[in-house]
């Protein structure tokens, strides 16, 4: 569930533009792109426990896990899923190259956010940010941190919260190795965020 001075900034900014510190690039050009979640700064949120967006630069890795804690929260975790340089019959990997549908990502990060604090109510802050364009090997294409008063939840949540945006996020990773260049562009079934892990 959104905080009051969530809607209020999603009510004066828009949904996607200033969304948890993400404030639109405007230099991507006019108003087809006036909903976009792109921030070439990567600040966190001022008001907001929730830090969600997409990135043309490197993520703040270390400045999302000084964010992410609190004095009320004992545990810690985050996931930082790293560009490597090989695949499943793809050796040589040298560049990923990410692209999002850029006006479902907000929202749905939001939905998978809340969704997590709807399981575990304890949770504090949450941070849930994605790369899009080009990726140099090694560098952080995704961060997915939560903080709670206890390891258990802190764990659990960040788990959810990785595992959710892989499956209801629309984000498309293209890789390029030694043999060749391809879109990931198997079938993928994207679900909201109340009913993945629904199951489990």
């Amino acid at each position: 569930m959104l905080r009051p001075e969530e809607l209020a900034q999603i009510a004066e900014n828009g949904l996607g533009c200033g969304l948890a510190g993400f404030p639109c690039d405007l230099d991507r050009g006019g108003p087809a792109n006036e909903h976009r979640a792109y921030n070439n700064f990567v600040n966190p949120p001022e008001v907001s426990e929730t830090w969600i967006g997409l990135s043309q630069v490197p993520l703040p890795v270390g400045r999302v896990l000084d964010w992410v804690g609190r004095p009320d929260c004992g545990g810690v975790v985050l996931f930082s899923g790293t560009a490597r340089d090989h695949s499943e019959g793809r050796p040589g990997v040298v560049m990923l190259e990410y692209e999002a549908y850029e006006e479902q990502v907000a929202p749905r990060l939001e939905a998978l956010a809340a969704e997590a604090r709807i399981r575990w109510p304890d949770i504090g802050r949450v941070a849930l940010l994605h790369r899009v364009g080009p990726v140099e090997i090694g560098d952080s294409a995704v961060v997915a941190a939560v903080s709670a008063p206890h390891r258990e939840e802190a764990f659990a949540a960040a788990r959810f919260c990785i595992d959710g945006l892989k499956t209801t996020v629309p984000i498309w990773k293209k890789e390029a190795w030694q043999g060749g260049e391809s879109w990931g562009l198997e079938a993928q079934h994207i679900s909201d965020a109340a009913a993945f892990g629904a199951e489990g």
